[in-house]
């Protein structure tokens, strides 16, 4: 579906019309939601006391993967799905304001994280004249990236609740997920 904003082009001409932004789709889409939209009268606080912390890899439909409905979970999400100094921020207030007890992590294979390495920090830096303060946070190796985030949660001093931490692989090509143990 394409959203048009028609625009003259001269005196007596037929206006020309413009494909409209991304934005102006999603803009448009949330419009047509509202008029259906009814409050669900929940809070902030998940139903299900569960904090998921995934990637932002557009292929990962987490309440579908796991079959979750809106209310149940909070999700937390960025590149490669690892648990930076936001994370732990944001799991922080999950936890101790918004009462979740348990943290799933889901990473994926075919990763884009897999595929750059920490140069890309000095790249940027080449390119704009500022070195960036974040780590890229690039691996090889999927499971062993996955127990290095189940670690920062466990070890993480500003998290109460350390005990129901689980990470997973999900499958982007079956839609499966396998499970990381410690080792």
């Amino acid at each position: 579906m394409s959203i048009s904003a028609a625009q003259p082009s001269g005196p007596g001409s037929e206006p020309i019309t413009e494909p409209a932004s991304v934005i102006d789709r999603l803009v448009g889409a949330n419009e047509r939601y509202a008029v259906a939209f009814h409050d669900p009268g929940m809070d902030a606080r998940p139903v299900l006391g569960v904090a998921v912390v995934a990637c932002m890899d557009a292929r990962l439909d987490l309440h579908a993967a796991l079959g979750l409905d809106l209310g149940d979970c909070h999700t937390i999400r960025n590149a490669g799905g690892v648990v930076t100094d936001d994370t732990i921020r944001s799991l922080t207030i999950s936890q101790r304001a918004l009462g979740t007890r348990s943290v799933v992590l889901i990473h994926h294979t075919g990763c884009g994280l897999q595929s750059i390495t920490e140069d890309f920090r000095t790249e940027l830096e080449h390119e704009v004249g500022q070195r960036p303060t974040w780590s890229v946070e690039a691996f090889t190796d999927i499971d062993q990236d996955v127990r290095q985030s189940m670690a920062r949660v466990r070890t993480s001093p500003f998290l109460a609740y350390t005990d129901d931490v689980r990470g997973f692989v999900f499958d982007v090509h079956t839609g499966l997920m396998r499970e990381i143990t410690a080792k």
